[in-house]
């Protein structure tokens, strides 16, 4: 599944991305790297850019970058619990 199709309020884990270097390398300094828990906060009026929450933080990405992540989307059960936990 590709980060552009979560929707908000839903989490992933993010697993491999096919972005640029220089994309990759901002992402990851903002703590965007394999194996971390992402979720989609809020979309903008117009739908692009998605803000995204991770490890306590949120920004903003741009629909066709994000289309270029590939995430594993986490399940929740009714209780809101992880069904993965």
């Amino acid at each position: 599944m590709r980060l552009s199709e979560l929707a908000v309020g839903q989490k992933g884990i993010i697993n491999e991305n096919y972005l640029d270097p220089e994309m990759t390398r901002r992402l990851w300094d903002l703590g965007f790297t394999k194996g971390t828990l992402i979720e989609a906060v809020q979309q903008s009026p117009s739908g692009d850019p998605i803000a995204y929450k991770v490890r306590g933080t949120i920004f903003a990405v741009r629909k066709k970058d994000a289309a270029l992540v590939e995430i594993i989307k986490q399940e929740v059960r009714e209780d809101g619990t992880d069904a993965d936990a």
